[in-house]
């Protein structure tokens, strides 16, 4: 009863339904939305070739497993930096002077300093949580961990950020 065979439609509805959240996951491990594009289509290749192999209440755990796997997987294991702020590229506006912009670049610079020193498991938490607004469940249940799990990460998380924002930038 477990088994999956999913069909063309279910698959459609998974798709859909869990997209956005597996290619979010990836880009917070990542820090790069091209990769995590690329990663979640390979997720559900994935998914797709396995269809008939996969239990139905899994489904969803299955899929964040998947997508652990491939980060893990690539060769690019290199210190990548998360930019949030600058992937909007808003031109700056006339009023801004160029001191300013210097201090604009060095807070960013430092944040991304700051979100870099988190570690990985603990800094997917805390942009699931901030980014994505999504709660302590929700993020245990795409992860696979206990909410108690998700609750210590974020502690640490925090921890971590409150200590780096003491010391001068």
């Amino acid at each position: 009863m477990g088994e999956s065979n999913l069909s063309r439609q279910e698959f459609k509805h998974l798709f859909d339904r869990h997209f956005e959240g597996i290619r979010n996951y990836i880009y917070y491990r990542t820090g790069d939305m091209d990769l995590a594009e690329d990663l979640v289509q390979d997720v559900f290749l994935k998914l797709w070739e396995r269809r008939d192999s996969v239990k139905r209440e899994t489904i969803k755990s299955y899929l964040y497993t998947i997508a652990h796997n491939m980060i893990i997987n690539q060769a690019k294991r290199q210190q990548l930096m998360y930019n949030f702020i600058n992937s909007s590229k808003v031109m700056p506006a006339e009023h801004e002077t160029p001191d300013f912009l210097m201090q604009k670049k060095e807070f960013h610079d430092y944040l991304n300093q700051v979100l870099a020193s988190i570690p990985e498991p603990d800094r997917v938490v805390f942009l699931m949580n901030r980014i994505e607004q999504l709660k302590y469940l929700e993020i245990a249940e795409r992860l696979g961990l206990s909410v108690k799990a998700v609750e210590k990460r974020m502690s640490k998380a925090l921890d971590i950020i409150r200590r780096m924002i003491k010391e001068p930038i």
